[in-house]
């Protein structure tokens, strides 16, 4: 597999479109971070690392609204890929739907969303747009 992230995207995607409630994930460092970022701003219900076999994996519960039935998640966007990386400064930082989506960002302090990098003034690689 060439693109882990992307793999995990796609999973992800995949899972929305067919309205699964759990989906699991072969687990990875950077892999267990976008998903305690996606946790933290309210994009998956619930997650859970388990450590079975060598590499372990991730099981995330999607968060569905009861009444529409619509994903929290309405769109996944790899944008840095192995064949092009995209490295941006901290005052070229990009905003998602004006604000209204989240750009994943690796910095070196750690994987966190556009806006925490703004304010700690680190930039880094733009792994994904969220929205």
């Amino acid at each position: 597999m060439t693109d882990p992230i992307a793999d995990y995207l796609t999973r992800l995607r995949n899972a929305i479109k067919a309205s699964h409630r759990i989906v699991e994930i072969p687990a990875s460092n950077i892999k267990k971070e976008i998903t305690k970022v996606l946790h933290e701003k309210g994009y998956i219900q619930n997650y859970k690392f388990e450590e079975n076999g060598p590499q372990g994996s991730i099981k995330i519960a999607l968060k569905f609204n009861p009444v529409t039935k619509q994903n929290a998640i309405v769109s996944l966007k790899r944008v840095s890929t192995p064949g092009l990386r995209k490295y941006v400064k901290h005052t070229e930082l990009p905003r998602v739907i004006n604000g209204l989506g989240i750009a994943i960002v690796s910095t070196s302090k750690g994987v966190m969303t556009d806006k925490e990098a703004r304010t700690e003034g680190v930039g880094g690689e733009v792994i994904c747009y969220v929205y």
